[in-house]
C-alpha cells in the first residue's frame, strides 16, 4: 500500500523510516552497538530522534526498550545482511518515501533527514544519500522512493542467490541517486575509537549545550523548541541580580508557569519575559535605583 497524501507545498513529503540495527559488530568485539551510549543516549535512540517525523518507524532488530514507539521487523534468514534487512523493514512501510538509516549515527539530526527528503523531491531521483568526508556514498543515511526500492528488491529476490548476503551496492547501483555531502552526519561508529571520538566531540564547547538539551528533551519525552538564548539570559540576570541559586529555580518556575498555561514556545517566551523584567527591577533596587528609573510610579511633584 502506498501513501498518496499530498505534502504541504515547499515541504518534504510524508515519509516512513527503516532503521537497520542488526549486525555482528565484529570490530567492536561483538558488543551491542545500537545500545552503546553517546551523550547519555543509546546510538539507536539518537537515530530515532533524528527520524521522529516519520509516520511509521521500523527497526530491523530484536525488540528492545526505545525512547519512542517503533515497529519491529527481522530479516529472513537471521543474519541475512543489509539488503535482506531492508526488505524486511520495507514490508511495514506505507509512505511514498522511505528514509533508510543505520543505528550507529551519533551526529545525525532531523535537519539532515529533511535535507535528504528535500533533495529527493527536488531532483526527481530514486534516492538521495549522504557522502562522507572522503566522498564515499553512505546508502544507510539516505531517503528513497519506496516504489523504486521495492522494484529493485523484487528483481534481486528473483535471482538464484536471493537477497541473503548481498551488499547494498547491488541494490543502489540500479537506482538513480543524488548525493548530499555531510561529513559530520554521515559519521558512523564502527570501532571503539569511533565511539570515543563521538563521546568527546559532543562535550566540546560548541556542541555540549545543544546535545544536552536534546538529550533532556528525549529523556523527558517532550518536543518543545524554545529560545535557548532568552532562557540563558534570564538565568544570568537572576544569578547576578538576585542570587546564584535563583538561576535554576527561576528557569524551573518559568517552565512550570508555561505548562500551567497554554504551553508551547510562546508561553515559555512570555513567562521568561516577565521573569526577566522582574530580575531587572530587582537588580535596580539593589544597585540603589529608584522607582522612577525602573519604570515604576514616581514621587509626587512637590512644586
Amino acid at each position: 500500500m502506498t501513501d498518496t497524501t499530498a505534502a504541504t507545498p515547499g515541504a518534504p513529503a510524508p515519509y516512513d523510516a527503516v532503521v537497520l540495527a542488526g549486525g555482528a559488530a565484529r570490530r567492536l568485539g561483538g558488543a551491542d552497538k545500537p545500545g552503546l551510549r553517546v551523550g547519555g543516549r543509546t546510538l539507536l535512540d539518537r537515530v530515532l530522534a533524528a527520524c521522529a517525523g516519520a509516520r511509521t518507524t521500523v527497526v530491523v532488530a530484536a525488540p528492545r526498550p526505545t525512547a519512542r514507539p517503533v515497529r519491529w521487523a527481522h530479516e529472513e534468514p537471521s543474519g541475512g545482511g543489509p539488503v535482506a534487512a531492508l526488505a524486511a523493514g520495507l514490508r511495514l512501510a506505507a509512505a511514498a518515501h522511505t528514509v533508510v538509516l543505520s543505528a550507529d549515527l551519533p551526529f545525525l539530526q532531523e535537519a539532515t533527514v529533511l535535507r535528504l527528503l528535500t533533495a529527493l523531491r527536488d531532483t526527481g531521483a530514486d534516492g538521495a544519500l549522504l557522502t562522507d568526508a572522503g566522498g564515499r556514498e553512505q546508502p544507510l543515511v539516505a531517503a528513497y522512493r519506496t516504489a523504486a526500492l521495492r522494484r529493485e528488491l523484487t528483481a534481486l529476490a528473483a535471482t538464484p542467490d536471493g537477497l541473503s548476503g548481498l551488499p547494498l551496492r547491488r541494490l543502489t547501483s540500479a537506482l538513480r541517486l543524488t548525493r548530499v555531502p555531510d561529513a559530520q552526519a554521515s559519521f558512523d561508529c564502527d570501532t571503539w575509537d569511533d565511539i570515543a571520538h563521538a563521546r568527546a566531540r559532543i562535550r566540546e564547547h560548541g556542541h555540549v549545550l545543544d546535545e544536552w538539551i536534546s538529550a533532556v528533551k528525549d529523556e523527558l519525552g517532550i518536543d518543545l523548541d524554545v529560545d535557548t538564548g532568552a532562557l540563558l539570559d534570564l538565568a544570568r540576570d537572576a544569578a547576578h541580580g538576585v542570587a546564584r541559586p535563583a538561576a535554576p529555580l527561576t528557569t524551573f518556575l518559568v517552565g512550570y508557569a508555561a505548562a500551567q498555561g497554554p504551553g508551547g514556545p510562546e508561553a515559555v517566551a512570555e513567562a521568561a519575559r516577565k521573569a526577566a523584567a522582574l530580575a531587572l527591577r530587582w537588580a535596580q533596587e539593589s544597585d540603589g535605583g529608584t522607582e522612577a528609573n525602573s519604570g515604576g510610579p514616581s514621587a509626587p511633584d512637590a512644586g
